[in-house]
């Protein structure tokens, strides 16, 4: 064993995973009787690569859904994942004021951004777009009744419910109008001298049709200055702009429910925004400012480096550089390009007697990650079939090797959609299909 250890090859396994646990993967191969050197370090080197090989791995997002939760939501922009790096290299100006040689307060570092992107008076960055919910009714309607519409009481994955959301923070849930059909009227008529809030939720998720009926912005927003109860609006998708352009109609902006009259609105850094996990409060400045100095607040906020993508993301959205964040590059390729692509992919895979086919096809994407629900627009993807291999067992070969591939079934066809791919992955991909076609021969 100690001539194993010393022999050149495993010297660098031993500074990776240390000499304890390279022994005991030795012994392992040595008990499967294997008794070459190379043979014995190389399989050992196999084994540990895989024991210490963390779970949090990279993905090649194949699904068409830009946002998809399940992979981490939006990919982070070049400029985002650099400023992550210079910050976390070393110490940083979280919380110090150079200029003057005094504590800082870090959010600072996004909040005239915010101001300025959204024109509102104040804002504040939280980690996710739960925590800004709950903590702006932990400061503004503890113990108190909030309104909301039967409507719109919205549950998204499966931890954000309104009704618990609510009943964790203190406040009182008082359910309005019907799951169909919520009016003015019906506010009014639950007001109360204990009400502390109105709250409304966008949708994101999820559509009621048909016989349906619900106020006016400009209803809410009149009835909350005649009251004199704070609006706060869980806008949620963070969608800066007008997603017209890339065929979703009618997803409305962080923006224009400010201009709607909501004192407060709520979305996520990770969706439409662009930007990492987030979720901020904008607004009137008084209800930001009851919002900050609540001791939740503490609990809730970000640390340097989402930071440093949020403040990097937001220069992106003043500079008018938004279209270069991955998931609007991808959103408006073309159909051309990405069929362009598409056979590029397929070439590279190459042809063979493995009974793999490999056909570019049409297909849908959609932004997904609780936005713009069952709006989808053109795709292109590649379709995976199989003689005698069902597309279960393709998309498992594919998630199971390296790169690792996740891509949708329909009916019972693998597809990769192009559109979420990013193009510098093409490449990778055109190696995996390859890989998986020669060992089909095999």
């Amino acid at each position: 064993m100690d001539s194993l250890l010393l022999s050149p090859s495993a010297i660098p396994l031993n500074d990776l995973y240390g000499r304890e646990n390279l022994k005991e993967e030795l012994r392992r191969a040595m008990g499967r009787g294997e008794v070459r050197v190379a043979a014995l370090i190389e399989e050992a080197g196999t084994a540990l690569a895989r024991r210490f090989e963390g779970s949090l791995r990279p993905v090649i997002n194949a699904t068409g859904v830009l946002l998809h939760t399940n992979l981490g939501r939006a990919p982070l922009s070049e400029d985002a994942r650099r400023a992550i790096e210079e910050v976390a290299r070393g110490y940083s100006t979280l919380e110090y004021e150079p200029a003057s040689g005094e504590r800082g307060r870090r959010q600072d570092h996004v909040r005239q951004a915010v101001r300025d992107l959204f024109g509102c008076e104040d804002a504040i960055a939280v980690n996710n777009n739960a925590s800004a919910v709950f903590l702006a009714l932990c400061a503004l309607a503890d113990g108190r009744r909030v309104l909301v519409s039967r409507g719109e009481l919205v549950a998204i994955g499966g931890s954000f419910k309104i009704p618990e959301i609510l009943e964790a923070s203190g406040a009182q849930l008082s359910e309005v109008g019907t799951t169909n059909r919520t009016t003015i009227a019906d506010y009014r008529r639950a007001l109360t001298a204990d009400t502390a809030l109105i709250l409304t939720v966008h949708p994101s998720n999820y559509e009621i049709r048909g016989y349906t009926a619900r106020p006016a912005p400009g209803e809410i927003a009149a009835l909350s200055r005649e009251s004199g109860i704070p609006w706060l609006h869980d806008q949620g998708t963070g969608a800066v702009v007008s997603l017209d352009e890339f065929g979703v109609a009618g997803e409305p902006t962080v923006g224009q429910a400010l201009a709607d009259g909501a004192d407060l609105v709520s979305f996520s850094g990770d969706k439409l925004f662009g930007g990492p996990q987030a979720g901020f409060l904008a607004g009137k400045a008084a209800l930001v400012t009851r919002a900050a100095s609540h001791p939740v607040a503490r609990v809730v906020r970000p640390d340097k480096l989402t930071f440093a993508a949020l403040a990097t993301t937001l220069t992106q959205w003043k500079t008018g550089r938004w279209r270069t964040l991955p998931i609007y590059r991808a959103a408006a390729q073309s159909l051309e390009t990405l069929e362009r692509r598409g056979n590029g992919i397929r070439e590279a895979a190459g042809v063979g007697g493995s009974g793999l086919d490999i056909e570019v096809v049409p297909a849908s994407s959609l932004f997904g990650g609780g936005t713009s629900p069952e709006k989808t627009f053109p795709s292109r993807a590649l379709a995976l079939r199989h003689a005698r291999i069902s597309g279960e067992d393709l998309a498992r070969l594919l998630r199971e090797g390296h790169p690792l591939i996740v891509g949708r079934l329909e009916e019972g066809v693998l597809l990769l959609d192009l559109r979420t791919i990013l193009p510098e992955q093409d490449a990778r991909v055109g190696t995996r299909l390859a890989e998986l076609r020669e060992n089909m021969s095999a």
